[in-house]
């Protein structure tokens, strides 16, 4: 049994796991108090995403760090090869925030945008 807690909601729902097969891919869950507690910890569980919040270089700015995040979540097993690759990523203001400074990061149809305008 695993436990896990919901964070789709404000409940924040205590959730108990309990596989149901071998492959781990059916499930037995309780404590959710709505419905969005099961679509959450199947979710979690057969495929953990997230979305990704850091900065990249930006040159002739009054900062010298530009805010950017994955356009939607990305697979929790690419987080650090997206990170690996943002370290090498310098753009030139001026920079909108929405511009998109990379697009389909890791060949997974996400790009990555700017958070701020500078």
């Amino acid at each position: 049994m695993k436990n896990m807690t919901c964070i789709v909601c404000p409940f924040g729902c205590k959730l108990q796991v309990r596989p149901l097969d071998v492959d781990g891919m059916e499930f037995d869950i309780k404590g959710n108090k709505c419905p969005k507690g099961l679509d959450y910890a199947v979710k979690e569980l057969r495929n953990p995403t997230r979305v990704i919040t850091s900065t990249v270089k930006i040159k002739y700015a009054h900062l010298n760090r530009l805010p950017v995040r994955t356009s939607e979540a990305i697979a929790k097993n690419l987080m650090f090869k997206c990170m690996k690759k943002l370290d090498f990523v310098e753009v030139k203001s001026p920079v909108k925030a929405g511009d998109v400074i990379i697009r389909d990061i890791l060949g997974t149809g996400i790009n990555i945008i700017a958070t701020r305008s500078m």
